[in-house]
């Protein structure tokens, strides 16, 4: 049985945060630097009250529209996030309750920036396993609620949103044809949130030290990366039977725009057309690639029988890819708030 996407969606909050008022909230940056170092234009942010599964749940009710899909037939939900709304229950749950798909099994995945990929290899291989169900994968993450507006090094980079799959059986020959799943736990430190955990419970010091933001080693994530990567990418492409150059999309992570071009022509796979919304939206997580699928899905940009490279890579350091023969589906409006 072949196993695809069956529809997509996304929600990005409509407060939009453009370069020049960031700069005014971080010490040291300029509209013109965070452009320069990142590319990015604007991100989204919450407003006070929103949090992950809000965006979530918007999300996956726009997929499951896209899909033509009530919510009866989900038979698991799953949600990737590194910012969930409790520590427990699972993000997956309050999902769940909002959209009212009380049958679907829910759970949380979290390989931060790669998650979804992860989460999309696990809705594969459970669906699979069940001839007729279906899964709602969700990204989903609020990186403002985490972020230290003192450290320009990170505040500029990070926004919030959501994005969704809906998972089942596609036709023969379209669907998933391969994926691959790394970790790189020897450089877990790169990128982290340390305290609120077992090892560093919240306190009055752990929250005078800052220890609940995010903190990221940038030089350090960018070197790795860009070293990991490229060989992750060759040895799925090569089990798949695939060359660089048959592949007609690739829809990354949306780390950062100048990371992304270095990225992708290492990979060898500038030949592809490269699904960016890293410029208007920053670097929204584990929404990233079900955001930036969503957008290229509504657009049209997605051929049927198109070979398409889902590739994440964040914090762990974690990868996931996933190749894909893209069946096509309608193009009905979007979830997205206007621009």
């Amino acid at each position: 049985m072949s196993i695809g996407i069956l529809g997509t969606g996304s929600y990005l909050p409509e407060w939009t945060v453009t370069n020049a008022e960031l700069a005014r909230r971080v010490p040291g940056a300029t509209a013109e630097w965070i452009e320069r170092k990142t590319a990015i234009r604007a991100r989204r942010f919450a407003p006070p009250g929103e949090a992950t599964s809000d965006l979530a749940a918007r999300a996956a009710a726009a997929a499951l529209r896209h899909a033509g899909l009530s919510v009866d037939r989900v038979d698991y939900l799953i949600v990737s996030t590194s910012t969930p709304d409790f520590p427990q229950p699972p993000t997956a749950c309050l999902v769940q309750d909002a959209l009212r798909a009380y049958g679907a099994a829910c759970f949380d995945v979290n390989a931060v920036c790669a998650g979804f990929a992860h989460a999309l290899v696990l809705a594969r291989g459970l669906v699979a396993n069940r001839p007729g169900a279906h899964a709602l994968v969700v990204g989903a993450d609020l990186y403002s609620r985490i972020l230290d507006f003192d450290d320009r090094r990170t505040a500029v980079l990070f926004g919030d949103g959501a994005g969704a799959a809906v998972v089942g059986a596609v036709p023969p020959s379209r669907g998933m044809i391969d994926f691959d799943l790394a970790s790189r736990g020897d450089a877990h430190g790169l990128i982290r949130v340390e305290a609120g955990g077992s090892r560093y419970p919240a306190s009055q010091k752990t929250l005078a030290d800052g220890g609940h933001y995010f903190r990221m080693a940038g030089r350090d994530v960018t070197e790795i990366v860009l070293h990991e990567v490229p060989p992750f990418v060759d040895k799925l492409l090569a089990r798949a039977g695939v060359s660089a150059d048959e592949v007609a999309h690739v829809v990354p992570h949306q780390a950062n725009g100048v990371l992304l071009e270095r990225l992708v022509e290492r990979c060898g796979l500038g030949g592809a057309r490269t699904h960016r919304t890293v410029e208007k939206y920053g670097n929204v997580g584990s929404a990233a690639i079900p955001v930036t699928l969503d957008v290229a899905n509504r657009a049209g940009g997605l051929a049927d029988g198109d070979l398409v490279l889902l590739l994440g890579f964040g914090g762990g350091i974690s990868m996931g890819a996933c190749l894909l023969r893209w069946a096509a589906r309608g193009s009905e409006a979007s979830g997205l708030p206007p621009d």
